[in-house]
């Protein structure tokens, strides 16, 4: 078992060198999450919520709960929330949005339910510097706007995500629920510490994260955004989260995360067993994420060398986890050997007895900071370690499943060709139309206009901002890492101070 304890102690210690390691590299991460600080508010902000920023929830089955969601968005006074969904749900989401707020609440629609398409007709139809998008559950802190747009200071940053927590469906937490709230509770760690340790993210969530619009409205993005395909065969609709990571990554943008009560959302999760089938849908996303991150684009390793060794150690986890009960068995074995002839020196009763001790003890640990809030939830670590031997084996499984695209919790998810290739027409229509404030300068140039300004990308990639109808410079000079090339590559796309 590699043992790093020795056979004379009184009870067993299942620690080896594997287990040595996995808890060094919890230290650590526990340390960058000790030693994280949120950014703080700027006193004089560049960014203001009515005039930058649009929320662009895409769904399809919004219900009452989006009611209480909106007003939490509206709170914060973004200048507009725009809801895509499919047209035959445009009815009832234009209810719900005018019995908000029909002013600055606005229904948009596509052809077939696809998250990535509807994503995308938001990202046209916004005039703003700053898109969020937000699940249609997600309820927001009213500074959590603010504590979003204070990261965006810093000219280098394309992408803002927050803390999350559990929102209970109904007036008291089920098993599920707590399980998740659980694993959101080791997620924030996670993210606290990856950000402080060297300014990345494994995965900018997807229940409300913030972008620049200019770098969405870039048409390369908007292209691979919406014709993403695993293993050039398989179409992906969801993962929409973690190929926007990627892309920050893999073009130069820093990406952070604000980790506090002002910037904590509470999202619903599924409180019944529905909840392991988003678990499995998120993990097939993990694999075919981290595994395209570390193998073949490769930047994380340069850019995030942290975020790279914990993706390794997401692929790795399984399979280490899965080894430790059986190397424990062995001993149980052994235990029933007499030590004259090989065994072990202590009963096979003590074995187990201080194996399930420990388990105890160090998932406890791990779950401390939630634990502190809700002390009630410890009675659902034993299920919580369970889950853990669980959750193992189903990575395993979504590793031999990858070409399984499908959402797994919602109905009425249209064939993803068949909903690509709709809007690929719809596109050839929009053609020429000012739907989206982006076009292509005959010099090969992007062009950005919005609310507040008018950005250039160059040849050199520098970002000039100009008051629209003043003419004006307004005294900002930027550098972004987009550029027309005749041989684009996103390496190409340096981020020059």
């Amino acid at each position: 078992m590699l043992y790093l304890t020795v056979d004379q102690f009184p009870v067993f210690v299942p620690l080896g060198i594997i287990g040595f390691i996995r808890y060094l590299w919890f230290s650590i991460r526990v340390l960058g999450w000790a030693t994280y600080r949120p950014v703080p508010l700027p006193e004089n902000p560049t960014y203001v919520a009515s005039e930058d920023v649009t929320i662009i929830v895409p769904t399809i089955d919004a219900g009452e709960e989006f009611k209480d969601a909106a007003r939490s968005w509206l709170v914060g006074d973004p200048k507009e929330v725009l809801i895509i969904t499919e047209e035959k749900m445009l009815g009832p989401l234009q209810d719900l949005a005018n019995a908000v707020d029909p002013r600055r609440i606005r229904v948009l629609t596509v052809p077939f339910a696809n998250k990535r398409l509807q994503m995308s007709h938001g990202i046209k139809n916004t005039t703003t510097d700053i898109i969020v998008f937000a699940d249609d559950d997600a309820i927001w802190p009213p500074t959590l706007l603010p504590y979003c747009l204070a990261c965006f200071e810093d000219q280098r940053v394309g992408g803002v995500g927050t803390s999350q927590r559990v929102q209970p469906v109904g007036s008291t937490m089920t098993l599920w629920e707590v399980l998740a709230a659980f694993r959101l509770t080791i997620r924030n760690i996670e993210i606290a510490a990856a950000n402080h340790i060297d300014s990345g993210l494994p995965c900018l969530s997807g229940r409300t994260a913030a972008y620049r619009s200019i770098i969405l409205k870039d048409p390369e993005f908007l292209h691979g955004f919406t014709h993403d395909f695993w293993l050039g065969k398989y179409q992906l609709n969801s993962g929409d989260d973690k190929f926007l990571t990627r892309w920050m990554v893999s073009h130069g943008w820093l990406t952070l995360v604000q980790v506090c009560k002002e910037a904590e959302l509470l999202s619903t999760m599924k409180p019944n067993w529905r909840f392991l089938k988003q678990v499995l849908r998120w993990t097939r996303n993990t694999w075919r994420s981290d595994i395209r991150s570390l193998f073949t684009e490769r930047y994380v390793w340069t850019q995030h060398p942290y975020v790279a060794w914990t993706m390794v150690d997401k692929l790795i986890n399984p399979f280490t986890l899965l080894i430790g009960p059986i190397l424990v068995m062995i001993v149980v074995y052994k235990s029933t050997i007499p030590i004259e002839q090989g065994g072990f020196h202590l009963p096979w009763w003590n074995v187990l007895g201080s194996w399930m001790v420990w388990l105890s003890a160090t998932r406890t640990a791990k779950l401390l900071p939630h634990l502190w809030k809700r002390p009630q939830d410890i009675i659902y670590v034993p299920a919580f370690i369970a889950f853990g031997y669980y959750f193992a084996v189903m990575k395993l499984y979504a590793l031999c499943t990858l070409h399984e695209t499908g959402w797994g919790t919602r109905t009425g998810i249209g064939n993803i060709a068949e909903a690509t290739a709709a809007m690929d027409a719809q596109n050839k229509v929009d053609q020429g139309k000012a739907i989206a404030p982006v076009k292509v300068n005959p010099d090969g140039n992007y062009e950005l206009s919005s609310t507040k300004s008018t950005a250039f990308y160059s040849q050199g990639g520098l970002l000039s901002p100009s008051a629209v109808g003043g003419g004006g410079e307004t005294g900002i000079q930027q550098r972004f890492p987009f550029r027309r090339d005749e041989t684009p590559s996103p390496r190409d796309r340096g981020y020059t101070t």
